[in-house]
């Protein structure tokens, strides 16, 4: 099909088509051998009906708009395949119009991957913060474990803050007992900030066996409508105060909670294990830190549909942890108060600044040239097979082609961090979480060569592609128009 080009302003281009008769011709037949199974014609079984049959029964045009419909999704095809075009979404169908010689014209106007102006990602004013541990943090972390080990046990007193309190409770508004309000044999640690404002600070001083109205308003922002705002009272009755009994920090608490003999061992190994924590933390801010800098300095006129692609893969990922912790996405929703293009607005910043990143990280690799070849991929399945005891060819057996191409993103990204670090007097990257994705998306297609393998090559497929989109009311009218 023959086309011209129009650009078009936010990364838009508009593909202007001519598809001659033969092609549209070609068109409906294929419309005709998708759907000939669909039409119920005396005398012939479902799906044998000749298509001049079915044309004399149910009109001329019944195949037209489904054949307009395959030569748009022909020239979207047609486009990607030819790469001249690094297409992210679509936009519309216009100008539809069958003409006198059976020949049909339409407007394709799609948006594009935008241009990108670097700016400067070399010699950058950042310096990397220090990662000391201090005595206090190892004290910190080491009264955590003392607090694990802790026995519990019931008290003749009365319950102060840090205590545990066994409590019956049953709440009420207005007289009016409400769904969730009671429970029985409830474990509630004072000053924990479990349950809302209020409650917790009028059990102090309890004793057990005692009984206690708890007088709490609900936050006027509650998830519970029907509560939000409204004055409760709670009937409880103590069952025991309780205390925690911390272990002594000695030798036999190092032994029980570490597989060091002294406790002066073990605090020597939690310092170790702090700093080496600390390190990380430290390094993964300094390239967080690069990498914003680095996107601040370059412009990107970000199409409106990127943006919205990404804030819905976003919410897309939500609705997929939320089924796995078995929560539907509608539930949580409600909850929140707000509905799913509420959700997507709030998204949109940070879907903004994630598409930007990406941007200029895939420009950055195509500017300094970071490829990846099949060695590179072969030392990290080696890896990945001795850290998990098996064989290569075990490994390989297992992973799925996402697997390859998370894989060979992820060489990209540290490739990507090792040169950007290089220019700014930064050592080399060893993996990064927050790197992986902002070099290239997870779903680009790792490329199986002998060769050295182009990023300028894998980029133009890492923005998700766009389905191929049915025409819009003006193409149905002017098809029918055309009858």
């Amino acid at each position: 099909m023959n086309y011209t080009v129009e650009k078009l302003e936010k990364s838009q281009v508009k593909f202007n088509y001519t598809a001659s008769v033969e092609e549209y011709n070609k068109a409906v037949e294929t419309v005709y051998n998708k759907t000939k199974h669909k039409y119920n014609v005396p005398g012939f079984r479902k799906g044998r009906a000749p298509k001049k049959v079915i044309e004399g029964i149910y009109g001329a045009g019944v195949f037209m708009n489904d054949a307009i419909n395959q030569l748009i999704d022909d020239s979207i095809m047609e486009l990607e395949k030819a790469g001249e075009y690094e297409l992210v979404a679509f936009g519309s169908v216009e100008d539809v119009d069958i003409k006198d010689d059976g020949s049909v014209v339409y407007a394709l106007t799609m948006v594009v991957k935008p241009d990108v102006t670097l700016g400067a990602y070399k010699n950058l004013d950042v310096k990397k913060s220090e990662s000391k541990v201090t005595a206090e943090q190892v004290d910190e972390y080491i009264k955590a474990e003392q607090t694990k080990q802790a026995r519990i046990i019931d008290v003749e007193k009365a319950a102060e803050k840090g205590d545990l309190v066994l409590i019956d409770y049953s709440g009420s508004v207005d007289g009016e007992k409400f769904d969730g309000g009671t429970a029985e044999g409830y474990e509630l640690e004072l000053g924990s900030n479990t349950f809302i404002p209020g409650f917790e600070d009028q059990l102090i001083g309890v004793k057990a066996g005692e009984q206690k109205d708890v007088k709490v308003t609900f936050p006027e922002k509650y998830h519970a409508e029907n509560l939000a705002g409204k004055e409760a009272i709670f009937a409880c009755a103590v069952k025991a105060v309780r205390v925690k009994e911390l272990p002594a920090l000695d030798d036999e608490f190092a032994k029980e909670v570490s597989e060091f003999d002294t406790l002066e061992q073990y605090k020597s190994d939690v310092k170790s294990k702090l700093t080496e924590q600390e390190t990380k933390r430290a390094e993964r801010e300094y390239e967080d830190t690069l990498i914003e800098k680095i996107v601040e300095g370059s412009t990107v006129e970000i199409p409106d549909a990127m943006i919205k692609q990404e804030a819905d893969e976003m919410i897309h990922d939500m609705e997929y942890r939320l089924m796995y912790q078995g929560m539907r996405m509608d539930d949580y929703l409600k909850y929140l108060g707000m509905t799913r293009e509420q959700l997507a607005d709030e998204y949109k910043p940070q879907a903004e600044k994630t598409v930007k990143t990406r941007l200029v990280m895939n420009e950055i690799v195509k500017a300094e040239n970071i490829g990846i070849e099949d060695k590179d991929i072969d030392a990290r399945i080696e890896k990945m097979a001795d850290e998990a005891s098996q064989t290569v060819e075990e490994i390989r057996k297992t992973m799925r082609q996402e697997d390859i191409n998370y894989l060979v993103n992820s060489i990209i990204s540290e490739k990507l961090l090792d040169t950007i670090k290089s220019y700014n007097g930064g050592k080399s990257a060893k993996k990064s979480e927050g790197a992986d994705g902002a070099a290239a998306e997870k779903k680009a297609p790792a490329k199986k060569s002998t060769s050295k393998k182009s990023v300028d090559g894998d980029t133009k497929t890492e923005e998700k592609k766009p389905a191929a989109k049915k025409t819009a009311k003006s193409a149905e009218t002017k098809a029918a128009d055309a009858e």
